[in-house]
């Protein structure tokens, strides 16, 4: 009986013990919890500081850049696309310096972008794809800022930046077209900008029963009067083909890049105002039905 009683009591004692001590310990964090709030509020400080101070200084970096390329006279597009890439690189490093100050392990992080290299990089085959084309665009230069261009997907315009992944083409109405570098780099590319003329072609349907010499005749003065029209270089108005429902004639001419469009919105609209004044018809689409 003894023995239970001293047992207990020992038991009894150690309760005590274990809850004074756990009572402690909490009186301890609460009084270290304002330091600790403190340092945290500090160092969050201090990291908001270094962000806003590397900003500045990535901006500037870049500033510094953009001004070396233009006295070296580097290319538009080569220039913007290191801009950019100079750009990425230096905000992920900022990025990690700072989250290095919260205690981030270095090493760790190293190895864990290294074993996920692979996964990643099958995961963004095609963003890496976009990139590696445009290093081959900026190296190769099929096209550059400012050049009329269309692709193998139909799609055309002037290019207005050649980003890390994608291009931006401008359409002759304004549109923005967004076409990804790979792209780009594997397909077509027709480069209308790489001489200074244009060669257009305006095709217009006269009725069968037209006098076709009169009508070539009517065309070929309104593309000698044209202002747009390059009159040292070749102009011919020809049958194109034989249609359904017209005689398809097709006006071909040259013109600068510049005025190109202009030009053809407005010959296009002379081409039928000509042709009514000669008293040529431009048929619409008919189809003749025999009854038995």
């Amino acid at each position: 009986m003894e023995e239970q009683a001293i047992q207990a009591e020992i038991e009894e004692i150690g309760y005590i013990a274990s809850d004074e001590l756990q009572v402690g310990l909490v009186e301890r964090y609460l009084q270290e919890l304002p330091d600790t709030l403190i340092r945290l509020g500090v160092r969050v400080l201090l990291a908001l500081v270094v962000f806003f101070v590397g900003v500045q200084l990535i901006k500037l970096i870049r500033r510094i850049l953009r001004k070396s390329f233009e006295r070296r006279g580097v290319d538009v597009g080569v220039s913007r696309f290191l801009d950019s890439f100079v750009k990425a690189v230096l905000y992920m490093l900022l990025l990690f310096m700072i989250a290095s100050s919260f205690g981030l392990d270095a090493t760790s992080v190293v190895a864990l972008v290294g074993s996920a290299g692979v996964a990643i990089g099958l995961a963004v085959q095609g963003s890496l794809s976009n990139f590696a084309g445009g290093v081959l665009i900026l190296l190769l230069h099929p096209f550059k800022i400012g050049d009329y261009i269309k692709d193998s997907a139909g799609n055309e315009g002037t290019v207005e930046e050649v980003q890390l992944f994608y291009t931006r083409l401008i359409t002759p109405d304004r549109h923005m077209v967004v076409v990804p570098n790979g792209t780009l780099a594997n397909g077509n590319i027709l480069n209308m900008s790489t001489v200074d003329n244009r060669r257009m072609n305006i095709k217009v349907g006269i009725s069968y029963d037209a006098d076709i010499r009169k009508a070539k005749e009517v065309l070929l003065k309104v593309l000698e009067e044209d202002p747009g029209v390059l009159q040292d270089q070749e102009k011919l108005v020809f049958v194109e083909e034989l249609g359904d429902s017209s005689v398809v004639l097709n006006l071909r001419c040259y013109s600068t890049n510049e005025l190109f469009w202009e030009t053809k919105w407005r010959l296009t609209e002379k081409v039928k105002y000509a042709l009514e004044e000669a008293g040529i018809g431009i048929p619409f689409p008919q189809m003749d039905v025999h009854m038995r």
